[in-house]
């Protein structure tokens, strides 16, 4: 029997490179978090990393220039004293925040059932490892 393969990969073979360089940048969780940070407007830099637990300064600062490269977000730089710097989603940029505010519902909404097949699987292991605790 022939093997049947599907999936996005599939579906754009000739952009199949791309369209994964592009999830992976989407979907990674400071993305994530910058992005659903950015939806209410402007922030400086400090008020990004205060409002965005648990992100450290580099890769605050990472994160950023991807998605400036992307164009995602905009950074406007004033020439104040001392000087300001404000980050902005661009129009593609909040065409992203329905996807992201519905992947960061999702695991608001099955955080308990996540953390209760975690649970289970520290007691009962996965894979072969599972397997082998169940014939012992």
């Amino acid at each position: 029997m022939a093997r049947q393969i599907s999936g996005p990969c599939q579906e754009w073979p000739e952009d199949s490179a791309f369209v994964r360089e592009v999830l992976d940048r989407i979907g990674d969780k400071w993305t994530v978090l910058t992005i659903s940070t950015l939806s209410a407007g402007s922030l400086r830099y400090s008020d990004l990393q205060a409002s965005i637990v648990g992100i450290s300064q580099r890769m605050l600062t990472q994160t950023l220039k991807h998605l400036e490269r992307d164009g995602l977000l905009t950074r406007t730089a004033y020439a104040e004293v001392p000087p300001r710097v404000e980050y902005a989603l661009t129009d593609l940029g909040r065409s992203l925040i329905d996807a992201v505010r519905a992947m960061a519902d999702w695991a608001v909404a099955h955080n308990g059932e996540i953390a209760g097949n975690r649970a289970a699987s520290e007691r009962t292991g996965v894979g072969r490892a599972k397997a082998r605790a169940s014939a012992g």
